[in-house]
């Protein structure tokens, strides 16, 4: 899905150009249908039995204290930082958000330049809107939200093997908290599993955001759904949907923020979707340390295709199936909470859902 920053179903262009959303996608990970039918038919066990696994997974009673700890967060699209949206649209948004456990805005300032470099003008009205939020949601963080498409994935993109490349993102990052963000949310795909110059670079990042006493976030992966499935993926299509679970362990040490982009599951059914979030809330939790907020998506946009199907993955399945993961691995973990994907693509009943099934 491409960022936009308007109302609807996000498949219109950007109003900063064409160029942007040839260049890099918002946090969904999402393969050509070649791609993902043959993965289906290899990766996945056969279908009764993992229909039957995914329906226990959904089923069970919902504990208590499984609800908001104020640690929510929301990806929000270009039009908040470009000039699109005025005070009334910020006074809107914070009645929307009100009574809710919303903490963080994760607001699409980027993407990034190819060699990590950042032009001001991408996100010329943030300061407006970092004052706006002060102003209207007090104690609400405003996080930059920065992305690219990876070399990895074709012959162009962000080379993350390359120091300079590197660096340079760093500085983007100092230059994009001098502007008064609380934090940078980087979303940086599609990632390898095991990628040890993603690792070198957040250890970088990390270094700044402490010394900034800000916070570093990222969007990460979904979790190996069958052991190795990450490696079977690669060995097949070149390509990588799946972490490692021991790989998001390392990576949610490094960071203050891990928020799984739990959609795109390929699920064709409530009950299996659920499950499947059940299941990859668990993974997370068991190798998430205490210090980092463990986020879990929700899918606010709605679409159909292979990999998503919005009869299926559903905000109100996405709940259910994150309360029934924490009540059965942490459900006193403190610092865990939920992530809204994306506002210019959610409808009321989303909302509705979210408000209902986890504040």
């Amino acid at each position: 899905m491409e960022i936009n920053g308007g109302a609807g179903t996000g498949t219109r262009p950007e109003g900063s150009g064409g160029a942007l959303r040839r260049r890099w996608r918002s946090p969904r990970l999402k393969w050509p249908k070649r791609v993902a039918l043959a993965l289906a038919l290899v990766l996945l066990v056969p279908p009764l039995a993992a229909a039957v696994t995914l329906r226990l997974n959904y089923a069970g009673d919902l504990q208590d204290g499984t609800r908001t700890r104020g640690k929510d967060a929301i990806w929000l699209g270009h039009a908040w930082v470009d000039g699109r949206k005025k005070d009334a649209d910020v006074k809107a948004f914070a009645e929307q958000i009100g009574g809710t456990g919303i903490k963080d805005l994760y607001v699409h300032a980027g993407p990034l330049e190819h060699d990590g470099t950042l032009p001001a003008g991408r996100y010329a009205r943030a300061r407006w809107f970092i004052d706006a939020v002060h102003r209207e949601m007090p104690g609400i963080r405003v996080q930059a939200w920065l992305g690219d498409v990876l070399a990895n994935d074709g012959p162009d993109g962000l080379h993350l093997d390359d120091t300079t490349s590197r660096d340079a993102v760093v500085v983007s990052a100092e230059q994009i908290l001098d502007t008064g963000f609380a934090g940078v949310h980087f979303d940086l795909e599609p990632l390898l599993s095991g990628d040890r110059d993603y690792l070198s670079l957040l250890d970088d990042l990390r270094t700044l955001t402490r010394d900034r006493k800000a916070q570093l976030s990222i969007a990460a992966h979904q979790i190996d759904p069958l052991p190795a499935a990450h490696s079977v993926n690669a060995a097949v299509t070149g390509r990588e949907k799946w972490w490692s679970q021991e790989f998001f362990g390392q990576v949610a040490r490094r960071v203050d923020q891990i928020a799984v982009m739990s959609y795109d599951t390929w699920m064709p059914r409530e009950f299996m979707y659920g499950g499947y979030v059940a299941h990859q809330t668990e993974l997370a939790l068991e190798v998430t340390p205490e210090s980092t907020d463990l986020l879990i998506g929700l899918p606010f946009f709605h679409e159909d295709d292979l990999g998503h199907h919005e009869n299926a993955e559903t905000v109100a399945a996405a709940v259910r199936g994150t309360r029934l993961g924490l009540g059965r691995t942490d459900r006193d973990r403190k610092r865990f909470g939920v992530a809204l994907y994306v506002d210019f693509a959610a409808e009321d009943g989303d909302w509705e859902a979210y408000r209902e099934g986890w504040c």
